[in-house]
């Protein structure tokens, strides 16, 4: 053979081996131990969360609660009651002298916090004044808002609760209303007339005639505003009944553009969460709900449905927090199969309200030392948006085995799973066994083989949502779609592909941030938390002439284990608020809470 020849050989050997040696990008990316943590800012179109606005004394910005939904990755926030009262998005608050509309800067500053790190606004706006709605022979010239919260049903005769029945306080409403969706035209698209109409909230009880009146009214005041979109405001329970006449009243049906309902199944008890469509509500569900709306004459085709609120409650009987971190996210992933965004009940409860501590995924503030930290919800609920964020369901998708009648009979629970597509295009399987959950994770393990279908999965893994760990797996031999002796509980298992963790780790948002004035300087103080950070970047906004806020612009950046800094660079008289946030070398944290203040203008 000829040199030539023997060259050309080698090169093409060579290059066969170099082909055998070059490892899958599954071999390439170690594989996590645990679900990596989505932020907001890294997701398109995800799951939501309620939240009472930031307030003292319960509920101070500056500890580490608020940025807490940013580093889970909620991508909705559902706002606009305190507990179970006004917040200050509220009539009460908004309108306090007749006909003069302000705003808090607070309400500002939190708006902006949520929009400035990726978050979509929903809000629900109260219908009760007293200077309009006070059951009392002589109305009050102030409103003068609870500085607390309190419950339904509230009969005294300054309760925000009244509502606005007579055209006169019908049209003082919807001046209120449209002042607000104006004033947040920007930022805010989204706007539901409030919450849980169909119990004692609105007094004397649920009313959906009189609840239809005020509706109709409300959706054209709303919709006066270009890009606005009305909300169904979320019914206490799934009564077909209730939304039919509200609708019927209302004549409305077109301008609804997104219906809401709450499911708490079993409220008070240990009832897992699958039972809201079957049993907890008696002859009314959920999906019989949602049917009713979907082909009521009028609504919009293909109607977006919240479930928003939801939630199991640690201390309800027979649960402990074991249960509730099941619990939630199988709600949450039960209602995506079903086309339905879910907001869970509540971030952290102002624990001067009747909640207590008892709702919040984050500990409230009761002066213990685990105040302000997460429950094992909060985590589990961190891993499902991770998992689930981004991605839509495929029938398609199917996981099949001959086990699964077996499971059902030993279980004695239904077995539940459901196949989703991330965005580019990759499969994750969810399933479980929809079961009755005991504290203290008792339920039995089973183990079954399963053969998957349609998912395109070449190197699968096993994830536990709850807990988050991740496992490899092995087909069995001879296949490409069977798994052996997989797990099988009562907490949300899911399959995917190594190469499924694709997004890189952003640190978490500073908190806590502090603000002291000493002279003409200002002195920061703030708290750095996980994913590493390598910097800080202080930003600091100047208040112009009338109030008019400036952009927000860079004054420092640090090391990222800094928590300090002063700023020398103020003059005598300015407003000035202040951010922080950290980097690493993936990208950029969410902001912390804003601090604000104003230098003397004498010494």
């Amino acid at each position: 053979m000829s040199r030539n020849g023997r060259t050309h050989y080698m090169l093409i050997f060579l290059f066969c081996l170099s082909m055998l040696n070059v490892p899958s990008s599954a071999q390439t990316q170690k594989l996590p131990d645990k679900v990596p943590p989505k932020r907001t800012s890294q997701i398109e179109d995800g799951f939501g969360i309620n939240s009472d606005l930031p307030r003292d004394p319960y509920l101070p910005w500056n500890r580490w609660w608020w940025t807490r939904m940013f580093d889970a990755g909620f991508k909705w926030i559902r706002i606009g009651q305190y507990e179970n009262s006004s917040d200050y998005t509220s009539w009460d608050w908004i309108e306090q002298k007749r006909g003069v509309y302000a705003s808090s800067q607070l309400l500002e500053d939190s708006v902006d916090s949520l929009i400035d790190n990726g978050m979509d606004v929903q809000v629900q706006l109260l219908y009760g004044n007293q200077m309009y709605t006070a059951h009392t022979g002589k109305l009050p010239d102030v409103s003068v808002p609870e500085s607390g919260s309190f419950h339904n049903d509230d009969r005294s005769i300054y309760s925000v609760f009244w509502p606005p029945l007579t055209p006169e306080q019908q049209a003082s409403f919807n001046k209120y209303v449209a002042w607000m969706v104006d004033h947040f035209k920007d930022r805010i698209h989204y706007w539901a007339l409030w919450n849980e109409q169909d119990i004692g909230y609105w007094n004397p009880w649920g009313n959906p005639a009189q609840y239809g009146t005020l509706l109709g009214s409300f959706v054209d005041t709303v919709h006066k505003t270009p890009g606005t979109k009305v909300i169904y405001g979320g019914q206490a329970d799934p009564s077909r009944e209730f939304t039919r006449v509200a609708l019927d009243t209302c004549k409305c049906a077109a301008g609804i553009d997104v219906y809401a309902y709450h499911t708490y199944p079993g409220y008070g008890q240990n009832m897992n969460p699958e039972t809201m469509d079957y049993g907890a509500y008696l002859n009314e569900s959920p999906q019989k709900l949602r049917d009713l709306v979907n082909n009521y004459p009028g609504i919009k085709k293909g109607i977006p449905f919240f479930d928003d609120e939801f939630n199991s409650i640690p201390s309800w009987i027979g649960s402990d927090e074991s249960v509730q971190a099941k619990y939630v996210p199988r709600g949450l992933i039960y209602n995506h199969a079903a086309g339905v965004r879910t907001f869970v009940w509540l971030l952290t409860a102002g624990v001067d309200g009747n909640e207590y501590d008892d709702f919040g995924i984050v500990h409230g503030l009761t002066n213990h030392d685990y105040d302000f930290t997460p429950r094992p919800v909060f985590y589990a609920l961190q891993n499902t948006n991770a998992l689930f964020a981004d991605t839509t369901f495929d029938p398609s998708i199917e996981i099949t085995g001959s086990d699964i009648p077996a499971l059902r009979r030993r279980s004695e629970f239904p077995f539940l799973s459901y196949g989703f597509r991330s965005k580019n295009g990759k499969a994750i399987l969810a399933y479980w066994l929809a079961a009755h959950s005991l504290p203290g994770n008792v339920f039995p393990k089973f183990y079954s083989t399963f053969t998957l279908r349609n998912t395109g999965i070449q190197n699968p893994v096993l994830i536990d949502v709850t807990s988050g760990s991740i496992r490899p797996l092995k087909w069995l031999e001879g296949t490409k779609d069977t798994l052996e002796s997989l797990p099988v509980t009562d907490s949300i298992m899911a399959i995917a592909d190594a190469d499924y963790f694709d997004w890189q780790v952003l640190p978490e948002a500073p908190s806590s941030l502090n603000l002291a004035i000493s002279g003409a300087m200002a002195k920061l103080t703030w708290e750095v938390h996980g994913g590493d950070p390598t910097g800080v970047i202080v930003e600091r906004q100047i208040e112009g002439p009338n109030g008019v806020k400036g952009k927000w612009g860079q004054v420092a950046k640090l090391d990222g284990n800094v928590t300090e800094y002063s700023d020398s660079t103020l003059t005598k008289g300015q407003h000035i608020g202040y951010r922080v946030r950290v980097v690493n070398d993936a990208g950029q944290s969410a902001y912390s809470n804003i601090a604000r203040a104003v230098i003397p203008a004498k010494p």
